[in-house]
């Protein structure tokens, strides 16, 4: 079903892009332009996101006995190299409209288009974070705020642009350097995040409320280390918890049971490892 938000913002990014970029040449517009080049990036990013879902629902085989859950974060990876080179060629372009080329105001019809495309992004970021909530793919939500904080660089494309027409033609490139200094951040914040969940990387907050969950659990008397990771958005813990050292083995499995089906009911955590040590 997360499927359905990645196919949209394709269609929708393939439209936009095409549009902007054709009258933002046409109008004499640099924001415009920048701002089709954004979305052409997203076009990268949403062709990750729905290459990544698609191999990430394959079983475990032979080479990938933990399955393919690890494919969404690299293609997020490659679609962050792709934006931050883009971003750069915003950057690089602005920079010489802005300092060595004779800037002239664009044609109006650019802002007309711009606040277009800033309406049908909002619905397409409505429409995703529906999707993202229904379906808990952070995925997902993550494509919605990427359409939001689409909407808002063609606000910023618009604001140069009529900024232009009372006399300022020089906003138009400096509103160009801002959305090209918004690609870079966006693909730096999607390769830290993809980074970060490729080496393991996991939240020492949510750590702590598995904890208090399998504090609930009876038999539990104490956890002498816990550790998770991802596989996609999948979490994964491994936990050595101390239990009483009269315990028979089968009385402690049951515990160890129980501890897994509270993390994986309570919070979501796809597989559970449970180690048990005597106190």
């Amino acid at each position: 079903m997360g499927e359905r938000g990645a196919r949209l913002s394709i269609i929708v990014y393939l439209f936009l892009a095409a549009l902007k970029l054709t009258v933002g040449h046409i109008a004499g517009s640099e924001a415009l332009k920048a701002d089709g080049l954004n979305n052409t990036t997203d076009i990268v990013a949403s062709v990750a996101v729905l290459v990544g879902l698609k191999i990430s629902q394959r079983p475990p085989d032979k080479e990938h006995r933990y399955g393919h859950w690890k494919a969404e974060p690299v293609a997020s990876l490659i679609a962050a190299f792709v934006m931050v080179a883009v971003g750069l060629q915003v950057l690089y372009g602005a920079t010489l409209s802005v300092f060595f080329r004779q800037v002239e105001e664009p044609d109006p019809i650019a802002a007309w288009i711009g606040l277009f495309s800033a309406a049908i992004m909002y619905l397409v970021y409505r429409y995703n974070k529906k999707l993202a909530l229904k379906i808990q793919s952070q995925s997902v939500m993550a494509a919605a705020k990427d359409n939001l904080s689409d909407a808002w660089v063609s606000i910023g494309a618009v604001i140069g642009i009529l900024g232009s027409q009372l006399g300022l033609p020089w906003l138009d490139p400096v509103a160009a350097l801002a959305v090209g200094l918004l690609i870079c951040k966006t693909g730096w914040d999607i390769f830290r995040q993809a980074s970060h969940d490729l080496t393991d990387g996991f939240d020492e907050n949510q750590l702590e409320v598995y904890k208090e969950s399998i504090y609930t659990v009876s038999g539990v008397k104490g956890i002498k280390s816990i550790k998770a990771r991802k596989y996609g958005n999948n979490p994964v813990v491994d936990v050595i918890i101390l239990v009483n050292s009269k315990l028979g083995i089968g009385a402690a499995h049951d515990i160890s049971e129980n501890v897994e089906n509270v993390l994986m009911k309570e919070h979501d955590v796809i597989d559970v490892h449970v180690h048990v040590e005597p106190q």
